[in-house]
């Protein structure tokens, strides 16, 4: 107990998920309430709309590359590891930016390519260091169940999926196959409540056929598996799975194996300046300790390294200063 089994001689993590460049902007709560949208969500949008809304953000957007499992390939090459990303991006400057932006952080990128602009996500960062999501996805939407194939995942330990992808059910399908025909873990990350609300039907069949890993923070765990006490949550989450992990935010974490809940301490004692990736870190530092044969603590406190890092800056990039802090837990 207190191992997971990794494929032998292989430490590849590979993302896959939407190649997207994050737009990150600081606004006072009265911006949410006047586009009457819930916060903390996901929401998608057209390009038109994300054109309107970026316009009317305080000052000009920052820009960096994202997308759920892509912050999560980049953060495990930083520490160190083998980090691959697949995705599609558009013909255009963004998307060249993005697969750079890949390159320049050690990350292998797949990434096919389409006639349809780079996606791109307006992250709306309120004061209370919540972020609120409006994603135009263009090109990343187009990825095809056909460009799917074994090389994608060729030598991966783990392939971790972004569970935005189960809004096209044939691509998702497609790499869950693909990554299972390689002799691969899956990772799932449940990645908004919003996504798992719209895929009930589905959701649980998947993560019983193919999960290894399933991640979530409260919100998606409760609109998977209902409202209880934390330890009752994490221990739903893993029915179906060789691991479960609830994340907590503030509070820490709890990862459940085979009957056993390890309890995480949150690191640091920092106010979070912004939320956003800190769920994609924190998935970088667990996946990296998975599979480095690292213990479930010692791997959740790496994690939470990760995610608290990204908490003090904003976006999801951490500075190079706090890697160096993170990988002195190695």
């Amino acid at each position: 107990m207190g191992e997971l089994k990794i494929p032998e001689n292989r430490k590849i993590v590979v993302g896959v998920g939407s190649a997207l460049m994050d737009l990150l902007a600081m606004e006072p709560d009265e911006f949410m309430a006047r586009l009457g949208v819930e916060k903390g969500g996901m929401n998608l949008v057209d390009q038109a709309y994300i054109d309107d809304l970026v316009a009317q953000t305080t000052s000009p957007p920052s820009l960096v590359s994202g997308g759920s499992a892509c912050n999560t390939a980049l953060g495990v090459a930083k520490l160190g590891g083998s980090g691959r990303f697949v995705g599609k991006m558009g013909n255009d400057e963004l998307g060249e930016s993005f697969k750079l932006d890949l390159k320049n952080n050690s990350v292998d990128p797949v990434l096919f390519n389409s006639k349809t602009p780079t996606g791109r996500v307006l992250s709306v960062i309120t004061p209370d260091a919540q972020r609120s999501m409006f994603t135009y996805l263009g090109a990343s939407a187009e990825m095809h169940p056909d460009e799917i194939s074994l090389d994608c995942f060729k030598d991966a330990a783990i392939v971790h999926v972004e569970g935005y992808l189960l809004f096209n059910r044939d691509l998702m399908m497609a790499v869950l196959k693909s990554a299972r025909e390689n002799g691969s873990l899956i990772s799932l990350d449940l990645a908004s409540f919003n996504v798992v609300e719209a895929s009930m039907d589905i959701l649980e069949n998947i993560i019983r056929d193919y999960v290894d890993i399933l991640i979530a923070n409260e919100d998606e765990a409760k609109a998977y598996c209902g409202r209880g006490n934390e330890a009752d949550t994490v221990t739903a989450l893993s029915e179906n799975v060789d691991v479960a992990v609830l994340k907590l935010g503030p509070k820490g974490s709890l990862i459940a194996h085979q009957g056993q809940v390890f309890t995480i301490s949150p690191m640091g004692s920092g106010e979070a300046v912004d939320t956003t990736g800190a769920g994609d870190l924190w998935a970088s530092g667990f996946l990296f300790g998975m599979v480095n044969g690292y213990s479930f603590e010692k791997s959740g406190q790496l994690a939470s390294a990760c995610g608290y890092e990204v908490c003090q800056v904003i976006g999801a990039k951490i500075p190079e200063d706090g890697w160096t802090r993170i990988r002195q837990l190695l």
